[in-house]
């Protein structure tokens, strides 16, 4: 048995060095055409990254060649597998483009989507390919109404929409908590919460965007110039009313009506002192 096995392991140990050696002589020293059927050889047996070091040496040779359809897939599909998502995301693009009969287009299309989503695994970062994974996703959808992947392909759109509404909403709570040091980010607040309101109709921040926004004028009413606070007291009670239009019973009932009597003692104030002058 122990014979047995140590005859397979030297079988198996020849077959790769000479696996690496037939791979190793058609990258350096290889024509194109061995470096095109090794590049075939290795993409099949899923080493993608030598894969790639030799598509990237023939692909000047094959340009405008039938052979480069297969080539640009290829090097997409490489570059997916090896997570190099947002590389895969413009080479399945481009393969979109320069090969629009292609009986594989349709799975590019889905691929750079995908690609682009994968790219982006967290709204807290930049949203580059949150915003192209978003329109890779709406071009499928819209080009391929019929498409088995589409159901995957809305799915992916509600999720990569909810992850602009949660990056909106984080930097509009942002400009409300640094707003302490610096009251100018009151108003910031304020703007970007209407920001998040319009851009993202029915969105699920909807609540506490509100009482929010109403924070964050409350706050900058009471720390108002008194040639600033009768207008930004207005403002505040408007911003009251606005949540309770929307949340009869909202779950910041208890504050907000806190944060009305307040508003309302002040207005009462400012009357007062708008009689006396």
């Amino acid at each position: 048995m122990q014979k047995m096995k140590r005859i397979v392991y030297v079988v198996f140990t020849f077959l790769m060095l000479t696996s690496c050696g037939e791979y190793h002589r058609a990258l350096n020293r290889g024509t194109t055409d061995e470096q095109y059927k090794m590049a075939i050889k290795m993409y099949e047996a899923e080493k993608y990254n030598r894969a790639l070091r030799l598509f990237e040496k023939i692909t000047p040779s094959y340009r405008g060649k039938p052979q480069m359809e297969r080539i640009q897939y290829m090097v997409a599909n490489s570059n997916f597998n090896e997570k190099n998502y947002g590389i895969a995301g413009y080479y399945f693009g481009r393969f979109s483009d320069n090969y629009p009969k292609s009986s594989k287009r349709e799975e590019a299309d889905f691929l750079s989507a995908l690609s682009y989503f994968k790219a982006a695994p967290s709204y807290t970062k930049d949203a580059t390919n949150i915003n192209k994974a978003i329109n890779a996703f709406q071009s499928f959808i819209d080009r391929y109404p019929d498409s088995p992947k589409l159901a995957e392909a809305n799915k992916y759109y509600r999720d990569l929409r909810y992850m602009l509404e949660s990056k909106s909403f984080e930097i509009a709570k942002n400009y409300y908590k640094t707003a302490g040091t610096d009251p100018r980010n009151y108003r910031a607040a304020v703007v970007a919460f209407d920001n998040l309101l319009s851009d993202y109709l029915g969105t699920t921040y909807k609540e506490e965007a509100l009482f929010y926004r109403l924070k964050a004028s409350h706050d900058f009413a009471v720390k108002s110039t008194a040639r600033r606070k009768a207008e930004r007291t207005k403002a505040a009670i408007k911003a009251y009313e606005k949540l309770k239009r929307n949340f009869p019973k909202s779950k910041y009932d208890k504050e907000s009506e806190e944060m009305l009597s307040t508003l309302k003692e002040m207005e009462q104030e400012i009357q007062k002192q708008s009689v006396k002058s």
